[in-house]
């Protein structure tokens, strides 16, 4: 955390939910891009907002000109609660994004059970807001019912995956991604949580947020 991230609190639909917004850096003259929404790892898996994977999803954002808003799902640090199965917490992550971006231009990330939690919320979100960009890490396509991508979402979400993820195995997330066509980027070599290899992760990303 440093100067340019505020804490947060809301009341959810569980009770207090807590979260980080880090301020998008601009260049002299420019704007901000809008708000970009992260989701963090499983949280009966030690997944938290301050998870590395989280936090190089929100630098890229950042360093891209977006603000980005990470936040504990229900149960999670400060945040009450308890696990839903992954019901609630997309309720969680809807009512962060209606609280820390009410309007304006949207991105949705997320990484692992993050991500299935963020496909929902685009399909959720889609028919009603811009969403500009949305980047999906570690794809928990074993473990849960990720929903599909709207057609016209295609291009402008990066689907991110380790050739050697022993958590979610990739076939997993192209059984996922074959019916709908959606690409998929393999990372040759990376784990599931990319050890060693963030760097590369940023620069992945960054290149997909290129205006």
């Amino acid at each position: 955390m440093n100067a340019q991230t505020l804490k947060f609190e809301l009341i959810g639909p569980a009770g207090r939910l807590e979260g980080l917004r880090d301020a998008a850096t601009l260049s002299e003259g420019a704007t901000r891009r809008g708000v970009a929404v992260i989701a963090h790892p499983h949280p009966l898996f030690g997944g938290t907002m301050d998870n590395k994977v989280v936090q190089t999803l929100a630098r890229a954002f950042v360093q891209a000109g977006w603000d980005a808003v990470r936040f504990n799902f229900r149960g999670v640090g400060g945040s009450a609660g308890t696990w839903d199965e992954g019901r609630g917490e997309i309720d969680d992550f809807m009512a962060v994004l209606r609280d820390q971006a009410p309007e304006g231009p949207l991105a949705l990330a997320g990484f692992s059970f993050g991500a299935y939690v963020t496909s929902h919320a685009l399909q959720a979100t889609w028919a009603e807001r811009e969403v500009q960009r949305v980047v999906l890490v570690g794809t928990a396509a074993s473990r849960f019912q990720v929903a599909p991508l709207p057609e016209a979402a295609h291009e402008s979400t990066l689907v991110l995956h380790g050739e050697q993820d022993d958590t979610v195995p990739l076939s997993a997330v192209m059984d996922w991604a074959r019916p709908q066509g959606v690409p998929v980027t393999v990372v040759p070599g990376v784990g599931h949580f990319f050890h060693g290899q963030l760097p590369l992760l940023k620069n992945c990303v960054l290149r997909h947020l290129r205006p």
